[in-house]
């Protein structure tokens, strides 16, 4: 099969899943990229992807799922049968049925899975005092990107086409793990440190944040996502976001995971 060029899309508040949707890019030699950011693009118009184009669509997992707002922006896509690789990054817990479900749904905009991959990157929760896959992507991680990118290459060129690369096993289970509802929590600002540049007003993907009548910087609880991006992005450090479920997270899922391949 011969592709002219590379389309990485993907969804990605703290930028981790855009670095792994780059760096597999980067390993299949193709020298034409083209990137979709979704992150912060709530709109509704459709997305026609070029047909001489292999597609990585990168999104973020939470609990065991493909992130709900990364499903809702990547279903504008339109593909016409190009060959697309699924990859999904998780903060070293486990990934459960994302990959299968966004492999799945990949064949719903058009599109036919020849590869799947699950990648690990810090934790959105994640805090020095108590780091989940700190680092992350590392050295080591972006070379297994890069191989793995090697190695579809390598079946699509023996395959020919996507039709002929598509049938390969993706772990998972259908139906796919139900979603627990999501209490109402948000990052906070803390006043002393803030710098009103508004970097948080800009970097929040479902614009939860806002300025207050008062001046101040707040968050609507209803729409944040509790990506973080604030957090990690925040200038001053002056956004903070307070669980218990950091000290889980370090407590239960330190033990360094390593990306998993299906080809």
């Amino acid at each position: 099969m011969n592709c002219s060029r590379i389309v990485t899309v993907y969804f990605s508040p703290t930028h981790t899943s855009r670095r792994i949707a780059r760096e597999v890019a980067r390993g299949t030699g193709l020298g034409l990229l083209e990137e979709i950011d979704l992150t912060c693009d709530p709109g509704c118009d459709p997305i026609a992807l070029p047909q001489d184009a292999l597609i990585l669509l990168a999104a973020p997992v939470y609990g065991g799922r493909v992130a709900p707002t990364a499903l809702e922006r990547l279903a504008r896509l339109r593909g016409q049968g190009q060959a697309a690789v699924a990859l999904v990054v998780y903060g070293n817990r486990d990934y459960e049925d994302a990959l299968l479900e966004l492999s799945d749904r990949a064949k719903d905009w058009g599109l036919i899975p020849v590869a799947a991959g699950a990648f690990i990157g810090e934790h959105s929760y994640s805090r020095p005092s108590l780091p989940v896959a700190e680092g992350r992507p590392d050295e080591d991680d972006l070379k297994r990107c890069r191989d793995f990118a090697a190695a579809v290459m390598g079946k699509l060129h023996r395959c020919g086409s996507p039709e002929q690369a598509c049938d390969f096993p993706v772990k998972g289970s259908r139906p796919y793990k139900a979603l627990k509802p999501s209490t109402p929590q948000a990052p906070i600002t803390l006043p002393e440190k803030c710098l009103q540049c508004g970097s948080c007003l800009k970097r929040c993907p479902t614009q939860a944040i806002f300025r207050a009548a008062d001046g101040s910087i707040d968050t609507d609880k209803g729409r944040c996502i509790k990506c973080c991006a604030c957090v990690k992005d925040c200038p001053a450090q002056a956004r903070v976001f307070d669980t218990p479920f950091s000290e889980f997270l370090h407590t239960h899922f330190s033990a360094r995971r390593e990306p998993e391949f299906f080809l």
